[in-house]
C-alpha cells in the first residue's frame, strides 16, 4: 500500500512533538506577576505595564529559540523516515523537505530578531518609568502629606504611567523612552525640539507622545469632575528622560520636561487650589481606581 510509504514516517515525528508539547506547556514558567498575602490583589510598581509586557515578550523569546529547532527539523526527520520506507528516491521531493527545513529556519531566525528588538524597547521603556516614578517618589514625604503618587493608574482604554496629586493640581505623567543617536564622530545627539503639536528628535519626528498625554489629562479630568462632583485642575506632563528639551512652541494642556528634576518642577506648577474635603475625594477616587484591573496596554514604549 503506497499510502504506508508517508504515514509510517510520522513515527519518526513522535519523539520531535512530545518535546515541542513539553515546551509549549513551559512557556509561563516564567511568571513574575506577584499578589498581595492580605488581599490576593495585584502588587503593582512603577513601570508595571511594561513589566508584564516584558514577561510576555520573554515567553514569546522562549517559545521561538526552543521551537525552532524542532519545528524546522520536523520535515528533515519526516525525510529521512520516507527514505527507510519509500520503494524508490525521488530526489525532488528530498529537496522540497531541504528547501521547506530551510524556509523555516528563516521564518523563526526572524522571530528570534523581533523578540530581540521587542524585548530591548520596552527594556528602555521600563528604565524610564523606573526612573521617572523614582523621581517622583521624592513627592512623598512624612512632612508634605497632600503629596500623593500613583503608578500604572488604568484609563478605559490605556494606562497612565503616573499620577501625582499635590495641594495645587493633579499631574498626568507619561514617560517616554527614546535611544540616543550618535553623529560619524561619536558625539551623541540628546537634543528634542518641542513644536506645537510634536517632537522633533535627531532624525525623526513624533506626535503620538504628545496626543497620548493630553488625551490621558483629559480624560482624568472629566474622569475626576464625575467622581468629585467638582472641576479639579489637571495638566498632563510628557518626561523625556536623558534628553534636553528645546521649547519651539508650547503644547497645548502638556508640559514636557527631561524629568531629571520633576519633583521640583511639579511643586512649584500651581494649577489651583486642592485641599480640604476636594483633596480627600480625589486621593480616595484615584485609590479606588489604581486597584482596578488594567483595561488596555500601552501602545507604545
Amino acid at each position: 500500500m503506497a499510502w504506508l510509504e508517508y504515514l509510517l514516517p510520522l513515527i519518526f515525528l513522535f519523539p520531535l512533538g512530545a518535546t515541542a508539547v513539553i515546551v509549549i506547556a513551559l512557556r509561563n514558567l516564567h511568571d513574575a506577576r506577584v499578589r498581595s498575602p492580605f488581599d490576593a490583589c495585584p502588587l503593582r510598581e512603577p513601570g508595571q505595564a511594561q513589566r508584564d509586557r516584558l514577561d510576555r515578550a520573554f515567553a514569546s523569546l522562549f517559545l521561538n529559540g526552543a521551537l525552532g529547532p524542532i519545528v524546522t527539523l520536523a520535515p528533515l526527520v519526516y525525510g529521512m523516515g520516507r527514505m527507510l520506507f519509500a520503494s524508490q528516491q525521488n530526489w525532488l521531493e528530498w529537496a522540497l523537505y531541504g528547501a521547506l527545513s530551510t524556509l523555516l529556519v528563516l521564518v523563526f531566525c526572524l522571530r528570534l530578531i523581533r523578540d530581540f528588538q521587542q524585548i530591548r524597547r520596552i527594556k528602555l521603556g521600563l528604565a524610564s518609568k523606573l526612573a521617572v516614578g523614582q523621581e517622583l517618589e521624592h513627592l512623598v514625604k512624612p512632612e508634605a502629606h497632600p503629596y500623593y503618587v500613583f503608578h500604572d493608574v488604568p484609563t478605559d482604554t490605556d494606562i497612565i504611567d503616573h499620577v501625582t496629586v499635590t495641594p495645587h493640581g493633579v499631574f498626568v505623567v507619561e514617560t517616554r523612552g527614546r535611544a540616543r543617536p550618535f553623529t560619524p564622530d561619536g558625539r551623541e545627539v540628546n537634543v528634542v525640539s518641542v513644536e506645537h503639536e510634536r517632537l522633533r528628535f535627531p532624525g525623526w519626528s513624533e506626535r503620538r507622545p504628545l496626543q497620548k498625554t493630553r488625551r490621558a489629562s483629559c480624560w482624568l479630568a472629566r474622569w475626576l469632575q464625575q467622581r468629585c462632583g467638582a472641576p479639579v485642575p489637571v495638566l498632563g506632563v510628557l518626561a523625556l528622560p536623558g534628553w534636553d528639551i528645546l521649547c519651539e512652541g508650547t503644547p497645548k494642556g502638556v508640559m514636557v520636561v527631561s524629568g531629571e528634576t520633576l519633583s521640583r518642577q511639579l511643586e512649584a506648577r500651581r494649577l489651583g487650589a486642592l485641599e480640604g474635603e476636594l483633596h480627600d475625594r480625589v486621593i480616595a477616587a484615584l485609590h479606588e481606581r489604581a486597584e482596578l484591573p488594567a483595561a488596555g496596554s500601552p501602545s507604545e514604549a
